[in-house]
């Protein structure tokens, strides 16, 4: 299966893997996750001490045995949603090199029908109250630390679509801010003041106003969001001490850490959300979704209480970015002002 000037899928089957998941487009954050995972069962693999054939052995070698044993070690460290999403990992590994020919056969297939974890894809996530969501929220000292989370908060966005936002993106109704930034709004907010519009074109490795990006959003549509008065507060705090972004596209939110002036990524935003995470003991080491706040908790948070609030499920799901033209037209074509007035009457306080 050697290609020439390609990682040999015998002498390193985990490299031609991971090499042709770049082929396949998937994300560095994505492909460093099968590494580190994949690694970690080749080391388990070539320790005689530690599997079950007691000595080393490749995983072209490996079988149904072998794989669980490896399934085995995880649980009791880490949560079952987590020993569930890893052996997915090793089976779509197996899955994809039994097709090309590399192995012979999968022998995850049966470990998998054998398992009790499964992937959930809507977990039962920790409770937290608005009152405990406030007091997390006002101990967010930095204002860049203290506006990205509100945003996270007050709009559902994607961690990639909040590191996405130029200051083009953005129309607040206030006179500093619009003397400062507001030279290249959007045509589609320039009249609906105090407004965010979320693209649906990023992408990663797009270059979107003048900047390759490093994150995708998600959305069927772009999307329109209204900026209360809390949020726009929040915002206009952050904007008074932004540093002068390195980037022509003037991403909103930038670093004013070691990559100063630089886009935010979503892997800063994690280590952000992270930290503070832990500190409140919302976050611990191994956890799963359905205990460990992270930026995707606070789109579940929106979520959940708007849609409580509201009853308005159209809305909602239009906020969040997950719908198209087709539920908009059972409204009135003043859709705009329909979604502004419930989310108006609906979104929580946070400060």
């Amino acid at each position: 299966m050697g290609v020439s000037n390609q990682t040999d899928a015998t002498a390193d089957p985990v490299g031609y893997f991971l090499q042709d998941m770049v082929y396949h487009g998937k994300s560095e954050r994505t492909r460093n996750a099968y590494e580190r995972v994949l690694r970690e069962f080749e080391a388990f693999l070539a320790d005689g001490s530690r599997n079950p054939r007691g000595t080393a052995i490749t995983p072209a070698d490996a079988g149904q045995r072998d794989c669980m044993a490896w399934v085995h070690t995880m649980r009791g460290r880490l949560a079952e949603s987590t020993v569930a999403t890893y052996a997915s990992y090793l089976h779509r590994f197996y899955a994809y090199m039994t097709q090309v020919g590399a192995f012979d056969s999968n022998p995850m297939t049966l470990v998998r029908e054998e398992m009790d974890e499964r992937i959930n894809k809507d977990p039962t996530r920790r409770e937290i109250t608005l009152p405990a969501m406030r007091e997390f929220v006002q101990g967010l000292g930095h204002p860049l630390e203290q506006a990205v989370v509100v945003t996270l908060l007050k709009t559902g966005m994607r961690v990639g679509e909040l590191c996405n936002v130029d200051c083009r993106d953005i129309h607040i109704e206030d006179e500093w801010v619009k003397s400062t930034y507001d030279s290249s709004i959007r045509v589609a907010i320039e009249a609906r003041p105090n407004s965010l519009f979320v693209a649906s074109e990023p992408s990663r490795g797009l270059v979107v106003n003048g900047e390759k990006r490093t994150a995708s959003n998600k959305r069927k549509r772009d999307t329109v969001i209204p900026i209360d008065a809390e949020l726009r507060r929040v915002l206009k705090r952050w904007l008074a001490i932004r540093p002068d972004a390195a980037s022509s596209a003037a991403p909103l939110f930038v670093s004013t850490g070691d990559e100063w002036g630089k886009r935010l990524t979503p892997e800063m935003v994690r280590a952000m959300v992270k930290t503070h995470a832990r500190e409140a003991g919302w976050y611990r080491s191994g956890g799963g979704a359905e205990e460990n706040v992270t930026p995707h908790y606070f789109r579940h948070f929106f979520t959940t209480h708007l849609r409580d609030a509201t009853g308005e499920r159209g809305v909602v799901k239009y906020l969040r970015g997950d719908v198209a033209e087709d539920i908009i037209d059972t409204y009135t074509h003043n859709w705009g002002d329909r979604v502004r007035e419930v989310y108006a009457e609906n979104i929580y306080s946070l400060l």
